[in-house]
């Protein structure tokens, strides 16, 4: 029998025995996880998942995918080029079994992705205590003028993040991309290392613009208030 999972964005069809490389997953080499988004096992097709259907598997260990070279050459009056390399993280898997019922009772931990950024902080804080009820009273009776003229830098934040847009070259379009992929806050973007560099600039396609523009140093600037 076999099915079809998908995990780190992408779909494989397996079977029992099978060997194969995914998206890096949060777990050992040795321990036994279980993908639960099942598209298809055996003649049963989702819609879009297979209800209570799993397919466990052992991690061997966890690899390094062939490092890709990425060569920029800008032709202009003042050229520059820059040559990178990257080697995605991955897991190695083996498929120890296909659950078609009873996946949500087998007790064994689930597939999660191990992203090599930081996660958003803001969901890891707890939900902020809603305001008194005269407090709340008082906000509803401001005039809506004063509302207006607020900065927007204090509305992002009132949203649970920062104003990316503050960053040389980010407009609304690369700032929902960022609020997608899990960064909201100029503290998470100022942590960066190399490889999470590496990782947002294959992820979201930003073709160099992380280190061209500097966002790391105006991070840091900006997230000290």
């Amino acid at each position: 029998m076999f099915a079809v999972l998908k995990t780190g964005g992408k779909q494989y069809k397996v079977q029992a025995g099978d060997v194969l490389r995914v998206e890096k997953l949060a777990a050992d080499a040795g321990e036994k996880i279980q993908f639960n988004d099942i598209l298809m096992v055996g003649g049963t097709i989702g819609t879009p998942m297979v209800e209570d259907a799993g397919v466990q598997a052992e991690v061997i260990d966890q690899i390094k995918g062939d490092k890709v070279i990425n060569f920029v050459k800008r032709r202009r009056k003042h050229s520059s080029k820059r040559t990178k390399g990257h080697r995605q993280k991955l897991t190695l898997i083996r498929v120890t079994d296909i659950l078609e019922k009873g996946a949500g009772k087998s007790g064994v931990k689930a597939a999660v992705g191990g992203a090599g950024f930081v996660a958003a902080e803001a969901a890891a804080k707890p939900a902020k205590k809603a305001a008194p009820k005269k407090e709340a009273a008082a906000k509803a009776e401001a005039p809506k003028e004063a509302k207006k003229a607020a900065p927007k830098k204090a509305a992002a934040k009132a949203e649970g993040g920062d104003d990316l847009k503050q960053l040389s070259g980010v407009g609304p379009a690369l700032e929902k991309k960022l609020h997608e992929a899990g960064v909201t806050t100029f503290a998470q973007i100022a942590a960066w290392n190399a490889d999470d560099v590496a990782a947002m600039d294959e992820k979201l396609s930003f073709k160099g613009r992380i280190e061209r523009e500097g966002w790391i140093a105006q991070a840091k600037e900006l997230a000290k208030g």
